[in-house]
């Protein structure tokens, strides 16, 4: 039984013209990649429009692709600079809303046990949660949670240190943890 080829063997022999090569990478990261600039972004339209912009670059960087790290985080690296590309255009940082109370007060308040035990609900409240956090905690939680990124994966696609990384992901655990708690 042969191995799956690597996505940094897949990258390369799509940089020599192997256009199955790039299906392939794109059938195994495209939904977790859209999933990242969504939450980011929090718009299906931008996300969208994000997600493109990614896989552009990643096919006009082919041919310069050197497997220096993982594919996964080479990929998220060029996810990350377009996010902060959209957010300088925008004139702003990381898309987090600055007032929080505002937010709370437009925000239902789920008033019935039912509303309280779903799974909607759930994962809305720990939406709200992560657009709560700073941008850069934001960012490391889900590249470690929703892509299991290991520490120094996210490091390199934030382009910060091992600890730092750490140091983001503890404080915004805490404060999720904080604000999820009943």
């Amino acid at each position: 039984m042969d191995a799956e080829p690597t996505d940094e063997a897949l990258m390369l022999a799509y940089g020599r013209g192997d256009a199955a090569a790039f299906e392939t990478l794109y059938t195994r990261h495209r939904g977790g990649l859209f999933r990242y600039l969504l939450r980011h972004l929090r718009q299906q339209a931008l996300a969208e429009e994000c997600f493109q912009d990614v896989w552009t670059r990643l096919v006009g960087a082919r041919e310069r692709y050197r497997p220096e790290a993982k594919f996964s985080t080479w990929l998220y690296q060029i996810a990350s600079n377009r996010l902060t590309d959209h957010w300088r255009a925008q004139g702003r940082h990381g898309g987090f809303v600055e007032d929080g109370e505002e937010r709370a007060q437009r925000e239902p308040d789920p008033s019935t046990p039912e509303q309280e035990l779903s799974a909607f609900e759930q994962r809305r409240r720990l939406q709200l949660a992560l657009e709560e956090l700073p941008p850069e905690q934001r960012e490391a939680v889900l590249l470690r949670l929703d892509r299991e990124l290991a520490l120094e994966d996210i490091a390199e696609v934030t382009g910060v240190g091992r600890e730092t990384v750490k140091s983001r992901l503890r404080y915004a655990m805490d404060k999720l943890r904080a604000r999820l708690r009943p």
